[in-house]
């Protein structure tokens, strides 16, 4: 215990020596925190519209308001040819061109149907799909108020009418931010932590120091706990710090019990320092070190979960989610943050971070070479 004591004041000091180490460490997830959920807005808005009214009619001009009036699209085009129009979505000022025909008014009154036409501008095809989505969704709920006014039910009506009743569970408002932001600080949380022990040995191989280290009588497992414990520590900090800006800046306050996301963090960081361990035993130099980093933690967290849901990834794909470890910590923020989820309903994601943690780290401890 001695030595291993000599070896973490050896760490703390070495890291609160150098003050670039401690922005990294606390000013860097700080502030992706609060910057990366106010950029990634799965919410679209402001889908640029422009529309060519033929009709001209009191029946177009209500459409039009009623979609200006939902927040969701901003009219930077009204016009009464289709190819005046047209041109916006060619030019990229417009992102939906919304046609209504000449006799639009006359039709619905008379004929009791009549037909629109929406052209998008699929070069953004997440906000096309969306913006076309929300335009029909207006439109059908604007032929619903026509219908009302215009057809007279009998007082027993002539068939069975269903009505439909929404409740959204756990994130009552739709808030995109409460599924965001614990997502993201889990990210974050894997990010500082692999990469700074990826850097670790490696900095010792660069500046000498672990020749010095080799010819000492220390173990193998001291050395590797000596490198992990202050990250270790030093990541519950961070998620301390996010989970503080979570609570006082993005007003989201955990269902769940806080300590419940501290225990699987703690394991969890046992996995990913073992990690950042294990690529800082074959790098030879920081440069070797991050680009591995950087690799690795692309792919876990475009498969974690973060940005496309898992369900909607191919099946082989969603296999290859099994042995990602973020997507079992980002999944775990979320139940316990939105769903109140306590240690009974988290224990299959805990078995399996124990696993990954004693798989990484004991393969660090056997791969790093103690030689001369």
């Amino acid at each position: 215990m001695s030595v291993l004591k000599y070896l973490l004041q050896k760490e703390f000091r070495q890291i609160f020596r150098d003050p670039a180490i401690l922005r990294i460490i606390f000013m860097m997830p700080a502030l992706q925190l609060i910057i990366i959920p106010m950029a990634a807005d799965f919410e679209v808005r402001n889908v640029n519209l422009a529309v060519a009214d033929h009709d001209h009619s009191a029946y177009a001009q209500q459409m039009v308001q009623k979609i200006k009036s939902s927040g969701y699209f901003k009219l930077i085009h009204y016009s009464s040819t289709y190819q005046d129009a047209l041109k916006n979505i060619e030019s990229d000022k417009a992102d939906v061109v919304l046609e209504i025909p000449s006799n639009f008014e006359k039709n619905i009154i008379r004929e009791d149907h009549t037909s629109l036409f929406i052209a998008v501008n699929a070069v953004n095809g997440m906000k096309a799909n969306l913006g076309a989505a929300y335009l029909q969704s207006i439109i059908q709920d604007y032929n619903n108020q026509i219908r009302l006014k215009w057809i007279q039910f009998p007082k027993i009506p002539p068939q069975t009418n269903i009505e439909v009743t929404v409740s959204n569970w756990f994130n009552p408002m739709l808030n995109y931010k409460y599924f965001m932001v614990p997502a993201v600080l889990a990210t974050l949380l894997t990010m500082v932590g692999s990469f700074l022990t990826a850097l670790n040995i490696v900095r010792e191989k660069e500046i000498g120091t672990i020749e010095q280290i080799n010819v000492t009588p220390i173990k193998k497992y001291h050395f590797i706990l000596g490198k992990l414990i202050p990250f270790w520590i030093l990541g519950l900090v961070v998620l301390t710090i996010g989970l503080i800006i979570m609570r006082f800046f993005y007003q989201i306050h955990p269902i769940g019990n806080i300590l419940v996301v501290y225990f699987f963090a703690a394991i969890y960081l046992l996995c990913v320092l073992g990690l950042g361990l294990l690529i800082s035993t074959y790098a030879d130099t920081q440069q070797q070190a991050m680009l591995i980093s950087f690799f690795l933690l692309m792919i876990f967290i475009l498969l974690g979960g973060l940005f496309t849901p898992i369900d909607s990834m191919p099946s082989w794909v969603q296999k290859l989610t099994w042995f990602n470890p973020v997507s079992y910590f980002i999944d775990v923020v979320r139940m316990v943050v939105l769903k109140g989820s306590g240690l009974s309903d988290i224990k299959n994601h805990i078995f399996i971070i124990v696993g990954f943690a004693i798989f990484l780290n004991s393969w660090a401890v056997w791969n790093y070479k103690k030689t001369n």
